[in-house]
């Protein structure tokens, strides 16, 4: 059975992407892009290859027929958005929900009244149990989920703007119970455009990540 961190080790305050370095790294410093290597130049054209994280994680559902669908609330379609931009995704993106209230949260993914009242949509079980919504309500293998105080206002001392939850839920074949569900925590700098496009790249790579972890 594949072993699992606790769901909400994980505090990053890091901004996700080094724009100063045109490279795109994870938590763990893999990479994505780093346009400034020629390892990463192609023969033709000198042109780098798609390695941006909707790319990288439609070659790996593809690769392994598994299936995608997205919860979002503060990114309001944006990672679906995102991963639709990569030509061929219909083979593995099911469907999007986008609940931004509670009640959509519960009416739509199952979200519990329970976890709302105790812990606010912007936490980890929240973020944990929209990724499972989203994954058992379409039956795909996958499940990914953001909320988040986007700002400008909205923030307070324990939740400040800029405060991110991703989660990531995995179902396993049956009888394996190696399913799985996850989030992480993190904050990222600047506006309201800022903060909602870091957490799709976020939500991309911490799928990427789980992805990977999980041996077909």
């Amino acid at each position: 059975m594949t072993e699992h961190p606790d769901p909400d080790a994980t505090v990053d305050r890091d901004r996700f992407t080094d724009r100063a370095g045109d490279r795109f790294t994870d938590r763990a410093g893999d990479r994505f892009t780093d346009r400034s290597s020629d390892e990463h130049r192609l023969a033709d054209g000198g042109r780098p290859p798609d390695d941006r994280p909707e790319a990288v994680l439609g070659e790996l559902l593809t690769d392994r027929g598994e299936t995608l669908a997205t919860a979002e609330s503060l990114t309001g379609g944006l990672v679906g958005s995102t991963v639709t931009d990569v030509p061929g995704s219909s083979a593995y993106f099911d469907r999007g929900f986008v609940t931004y209230a509670y009640d959509a949260k519960r009416e739509m993914l199952g979200v519990t009244r329970e976890a709302l009242d105790e812990h606010g949509a912007v936490s980890g079980p929240v973020a944990r149990e929209m990724a499972a919504g989203a994954r058992d309500h379409a039956d795909t293998t996958w499940g990914v989920s953001t909320t988040g105080v986007a700002g400008p206002g909205g923030g307070t001392a324990e939740k400040p703007v800029g405060l991110v939850y991703v989660g990531v839920a995995y179902a396993a074949p049956w009888g394996t119970r190696d399913s799985f569900t996850r989030s992480v925590r993190a904050e990222f700098p600047g506006d309201r455009d800022a903060v909602k496009r870091a957490s799709v790249e976020r939500a991309l790579a911490e799928l990427v990540r789980a992805i990977r972890g999980v041996e077909r």
